[in-house]
């Protein structure tokens, strides 16, 4: 049985061609496949042990592949044909997705069943810990899933004039590739938005300045049933009126939809027409409203972030008489959503802009809450820190905190854990690790004598988008796989509550 996703690819011949030089199929070699990485490559291993990365590969399959790179320690190669199936290995969802020339390079998985899908993400998870932190959760929680398609309200689509065809392409870069792929339909984005990307490539294709827009960054909000769908158009050069009215129209025939305009970098981010209604979207269980820009940061799936903010307070088990501290907080996601717990919550984070806007979303909140006759918010401040040259002192300067969440970018949180290591009782006597982060004797983290009122928190949740991350003597109580990006490579979200070794 040959998969739909991996028919032999070879170079066809050339009758004007002597036979001596027609180009050659691709030499192949037959592998069996042991296991998955999270780039989605199968991984088979030679007779000598030199490992072979291969795209398109599930586990347990035995396929033919085609080697095109070679190194010293691994060989990467590409499917050419599968001799014997994984009984996981599906239909793709999208007719863009694949390994031919031209495929859209949005998604990595979609050959892979969805549960499959999140079975790799959450082993790879667990392997982390396990081999590079050496630590073991005492318990696994089921993984956070969510739909699987059309989940996607945050996107950012290249955009290209391709003269030769006089045509628009817009859409995610082809696999492998700078090109934009030739995509009709994507089933990750929303259906209306799916939808609409013929249309938007007639509209760009009509205008003046469509050899000078290279991109359309997408943004959903919602609220309850009301969707309001943010198109940022990225131009190089002043728009027309004539294709700013472009724009409106298309608009105007799709409710929901506003524009706004980029004419040079984040900040120069503007709606083209004012009076639209604000982007937001809701944590309906702890009755919050999020507004938000279309640049901001926001996550890519909704209906996951709803469920990870309420797992993640559930293990932090907030009480009503503790202080909380919501490091890396952003607009306010999970700080907001603490203060309908807490009796005192502060958000912190390494942006002055992100907490003015915060602070706006804890009036809008509080505004919402009056006039709904709800409890208000507990006291819920924000502060600007540089959370990546966190000491010591600057970690006591802001207080006991009885719990903390902590929710940082890629880079992790390295440099706020070895503040409360140095704090911490136990810290000296758990936190040998070397500049690195790995766990040995080559450095020691000097203890600093905390301030009279300091203490350390008694739980933290660490919401990770990278399982890579470092751990400085904290016990690993539980920990959680939220699948974030359905069928992409991308790291999915980890809430970890974790205390240290008593």
């Amino acid at each position: 049985m040959t998969s739909p996703t991996s028919q032999p690819v070879y170079v066809p011949a050339d009758s004007s061609l002597p036979a001596d030089h027609q180009p050659r199929a691709p030499a192949s070699d037959v592998f069996a496949i042991e296991s998955l990485d999270m780039d989605a490559q199968g991984i088979a291993h030679r007779p000598d042990g030199k490992v072979v990365f291969i795209e398109g590969a599930l586990p347990f399959e035995r396929v033919r592949a085609n080697i095109n790179r070679k190194k010293a320690s691994f060989e990467k190669a590409t499917v050419l044909d599968v001799l014997r199936p994984s009984s996981q290995r599906v239909q793709p969802g999208c007719p863009h997705f694949g390994l031919h020339q031209g495929a859209c390079g949005g998604c990595k998985m979609q050959h892979l069943h969805a549960s499959a899908q999140v079975a790799v993400k959450q082993r790879v998870l667990e392997d982390n810990f396990a081999h590079l932190g050496k630590l073991r959760a005492e318990q696994v929680l089921r993984p956070i899933e969510g739909p699987t398609w059309h989940y996607r309200f945050r996107a950012r689509l290249s955009v290209r004039y391709v003269r030769k065809k006089e045509t628009v392409l817009v859409g995610f870069h082809e696999r492998k590739s700078q090109y934009v792929a030739d995509i009709r339909q994507c089933p990750i984005l929303p259906a209306d938005v799916s939808d609409m990307l013929m249309a938007l490539r007639q509209l760009i294709g009509s205008m003046q300045a469509r050899e000078t827009c290279p991109q359309i960054e997408l943004a959903c909000g919602q609220v309850g049933a009301q969707r309001v769908t943010a198109l940022v158009l990225r131009h190089l050069e002043p728009l027309s009126v004539g294709d700013c009215n472009k724009l409106r129209a298309f608009a105007a025939e799709r409710p929901g939809v506003q524009w706004w305009l980029q004419p040079k970098g984040p900040d120069t981010v503007h709606r083209l027409d004012e009076g639209v209604p604000a982007l937001a979207y809701d944590l309906a269980e702890f009755g919050i409203v999020m507004p938000f820009k279309p640049t901001d940061f926001t996550q890519v799936n909704p209906y996951i972030n709803r469920v990870l903010v309420e797992r993640a307070l559930r293990l932090l088990d907030v009480q009503s008489h503790e202080r909380v501290i919501d490091w890396f907080c952003g607009l306010g996601n999970f700080t907001l959503a603490l203060a309908t717990q807490a009796r005192q919550v502060l958000g912190v984070e390494g942006s002055s802009a992100l907490v003015a806007r915060s602070r706006e979303n804890l009036a809008h909140n509080q505004a919402l809450r009056h006039s709904a006759g709800r409890k208000a918010l507990c006291a819920t401040d924000f502060a600007a820190r540089n959370l990546f040259e966190m000491t010591p002192q600057l970690l006591a300067a802001d207080g006991s905190a009885d719990k903390w969440l902590v929710d940082p970018p890629r880079e992790g949180a390295y440099e706020l854990f070895k503040a409360l290591a140095a704090l911490h009782p136990m810290g000296q006597q758990r936190a040998r690790v070397n500049k690195d982060g790995q766990k040995t004797d080559e450095f020691f983290i000097p203890a600093v004598t905390p301030p009279a009122h300091w203490s350390a928190p008694r739980r933290i949740v660490y919401v990770s988008c990278n399982p890579e991350l470092k751990l400085l003597g904290l016990r690993l109580r539980r920990i959680s796989n939220c699948d974030a990006a359905r069928r992409s490579r991308r790291r999915s979200r980890h809430p970890i509550p974790w205390a240290w070794i008593r």
